[in-house]
């Protein structure tokens, strides 16, 4: 059974991760964004504290905990108002499935680094003619001896610029079938074929999103992560952490807008009382809040799913838990700005830039429209219309 009420271990971890992201906070995040860095102090202060790997191994330097762990360290920073999305990225999806079904080798050149923080590996699935639909990747990777030549694109592809190397999911041919499978590759970004562009986003952030080309790029045999022929599994191992990470930061985000929309209403008076006595102000913020804890109680039934190694019940409570805290954020931060007015749209109260930020939690990494599609399809029975 799913324990609903958090254990002291859990407790002392939301506490110390809020007093980090405490004395970076909001501020910090917006004059690094400004000034077209990355949030190199916080993401090397998190790693030194052993925040960035509490879900990989002890013995490969991290905190032996899982993603439960993890997505505690995410919502707290989000909740302070400096959320570190290459958490989603390099210790959950990367991280995670090189613990899985990497190679030792593998293991002990990446783990310790993706726990300290000093290494980052970005996560490449995303294609221009793909969209949600992975079947229709066409990066492939085809032997030469005992090399692999990976050709392709990708896009949207986060922190790349930050990366040593991006975990690309590519096709090769199945020998018996003819038919294309997916895989997992180590890709230096460093390799020779390997191209970057960055995409010219409205969106801001410190993570910036990339186009890729892999033009012919040759990987060693050893890039090839886990068994060739696992394909769906391997990638989906690393997919439920992803969507649960995200539900992770949509709540943290939504708890920051909401918790500045309540220091506002408690003490913005127009009339004889502050306006957080009316109820056409009290009782959006409540249903927010409510909103907002009733996702997070299903982003811990996801995260206890996943880690006790239910793959298959945390794909479905992965998806309820992101299509839900993408929901609860986007009202949060609709409603914060609203209770905030004019003021919920200057720079100086920081909400304006959530609202645009709050619209990536309902698209990425998989649109609410196809999480109705998996849970009509997977949960319900339903029959398919694609």
């Amino acid at each position: 059974m799913t324990a609903v009420i958090e254990s002291e271990e859990h407790k002392a971890l939301r506490s110390a991760v809020a007093a980090l992201g405490k004395r970076y906070g909001r501020d910090y995040l917006m004059r690094t964004v400004a000034e077209g860095k990355p949030l190199t102090e916080l993401w090397s202060e998190a790693g030194k504290l052993g925040y960035l790997g509490v879900n990989l191994p002890e013995e490969h330097g991290g905190g032996g905990g899982g993603i439960t762990e993890l997505s505690i360290v995410l919502e707290e920073l989000g909740a302070a108002g400096s959320p570190l999305l290459m958490l989603v990225v390099s210790p959950a999806i990367c991280g995670t499935v090189i613990s899985r079904f990497g190679t030792e080798d593998q293991k002990r050149a990446w783990l310790p680094g993706i726990a300290d923080g000093t290494r980052l590996m970005a996560f490449g699935i995303t294609e221009p003619d793909a969209g949600s639909n992975s079947h229709r990747i066409t990066t492939t990777a085809r032997r030469d001896g005992t090399d692999w030549l990976l050709t392709g694109r990708k896009v949207f592809i986060s922190g790349v610029d930050m990366a040593d190397a991006v975990l690309i999911v590519g096709r090769t041919e199945d020998a018996r079938t003819g038919r294309l499978k997916p895989c997992l590759f180590i890709v230096p970004t460093d390799a020779e074929g390997f191209q970057k562009r960055p995409i010219d986003m409205e969106l801001n952030a410190a993570e910036k999103q990339f186009e890729l080309v892999l033009d012919d790029v040759r990987l060693p045999a050893d890039a090839l992560v886990g068994d060739e022929d696992a394909g769906l599994l391997q990638l989906f191992a690393g997919l439920n952490p992803e969507r649960i990470m995200t539900a992770a930061f949509a709540i943290g985000m939504g708890r920051y807008a909401l918790a500045k929309a309540i220091e506002y209403a408690r003490d913005r008076t127009v009339w004889k009382s502050p306006i957080g006595a009316h109820q056409a102000i009290a009782h959006p913020l409540a249903q927010a809040h409510i909103d907002l804890e009733l996702a997070r109680l299903m982003m811990q039934k996801a995260a206890h799913l996943y880690d006790t190694g239910d793959d298959i019940g945390a794909g479905e409570a992965a998806n309820m838990a992101k299509y839900a805290a993408g929901e609860a954020c986007v009202k949060a931060v609709d409603q914060a700005v609203h209770t905030l007015g004019g003021n919920g749209l200057t720079r100086e109260f920081g909400l304006a830039s959530l609202i645009t930020a709050a619209r990536v939690a309902r698209i990425a990494p998989v649109s609410r429209e196809m999480i109705l599609n998996y849970v009509s399809h997977q949960t319900l029975g339903l029959p398919k219309s694609y």
